[in-house]
């Protein structure tokens, strides 16, 4: 039982001593003892401040013997909510509530961040590999211990216990200032709401929603504002096959996230409009010596011919880079990072 659930049962252990005293001391009083002289009875015995008895127990045994209990069972639970209390403070709530207040002004300063709704078996496994390639994210989690739990061992990562259904809670993560959100709550009737009211409030996130009913689902998903939507079963279904067909690829990929030493990936980066790479070809970029990438294709090279969103896979050296085209490499996250701060400098005019 953690400490503020104990603190709650000794304060109410504590109320139902003191009110038990009162009622005692005015029943057993008589009609001379008021509500105010039982109260003040009731403080007395139970602080152990030692003065007089303003009810007198002298000539009432039945009264001195309830008098020794509200002592014994009063001054026992004392005893407990102080040390509570103590522990309170001391182990480490005092400086969690300093530290839920610090995660709050540092979520309120993210701009550009992913937001993952539910730490099940699905937003687990987003949070840790957002966590690996360096990625800034919240967690919206309704379950505090199962939020605390996951970060233990885990530094610098912010939550927001909560509904994530709730518009409020989803402002307090800034949904309004994100860039993306997965929604990986288990009930897909949820991930439909989180959808519609995350489109509501940021028009230009991109939402991946959890769909484990493809057939009934997936299309409303989309339609309420989802850019796309995946299916855990067909996922699975997907990683079988490979398994039995190209085991070796399997395994390489494997490695790709599992080994924690080298975190290779696939990843993209974006050329913006003005970029010092636009214009320059990928054999001068020179990709593969200057940052240890491997480029394995272009996307939106097909706008000029009219081909929205077309890839070019396995590009040429020659293959000039224009302005809104983006580069899909394989190499090691810190090395993509460093390339994609690149290619965000501005051309010399």
């Amino acid at each position: 039982m953690n400490l503020r659930k104990r603190l709650g049962h000794a304060l109410l252990a504590l109320l139902i001593v003191a009110v038990i005293s009162v009622s005692g001391y005015c029943l057993l009083g008589g009609r001379d003892v008021t509500f105010l002289q039982a109260l003040y009875m009731t403080v007395i015995t139970l602080s152990t401040v030692g003065y007089g008895e303003i009810v007198d127990t002298s000539h009432n045994p039945l009264l001195r013997i309830f008098n020794i209990f509200v002592l014994l069972f009063g001054v026992a639970i004392m005893i407990y909510v102080i040390s509570v209390v103590t522990a309170f403070l001391v182990e480490g709530q005092l400086s969690d509530l300093f530290r839920r207040r610090k995660m709050e002004k540092q979520i309120s300063m993210l701009t550009g961040h992913y937001i993952i709704c539910g730490l099940g078996d699905t937003g687990r496994h987003v949070a840790e590999e957002l966590q690996t390639t360096g990625t800034p994210f919240v967690v919206i989690e309704s379950n505090e211990e199962v939020a605390r739990k996951f970060c233990e061992g885990r530094h610098d990562l912010l939550y927001v216990i909560g509904d994530a259904t709730d518009e409020a809670v989803l402002d307090h993560a800034g949904v309004g200032r994100a860039r993306g959100l997965i929604a990986g709550l288990p009930a897909d009737k949820d991930n439909l709401v989180i959808t519609f009211l995350v489109r509501q409030k940021n028009p230009a996130i991109r939402i991946v929603a959890r769909c484990t009913d493809e057939a009934k689902f997936s299309a409303r998903m989309v339609k309420a504002g989802a850019n796309s939507t995946v299916s855990p079963n067909r996922i699975g279904g997907l990683r079988l096959a490979s398994e039995v067909i190209r085991p070796d690829v399997v395994e390489f990929l494997d490695l790709m996230l599992k080994e924690h030493s080298h975190t290779l990936r696939v990843e993209q980066i974006e050329i913006p409009e003005g970029s010092s790479w636009s214009g320059v070809s990928l054999d001068d970029l020179n990709l593969r010596s200057r940052y240890q990438l491997m480029p394995l294709a272009l996307k939106n090279c097909g706008v000029r011919q009219g081909h929205q969103s077309a890839f070019q896979v396995n590009p040429p050296g020659t293959q000039v880079l224009r302005d809104g085209e983006i580069v899909i490499v394989l190499g090691d996250v810190n090395d993509v990072k460093r390339a994609r701060e690149e290619s965000h400098l501005r051309r010399a005019a």
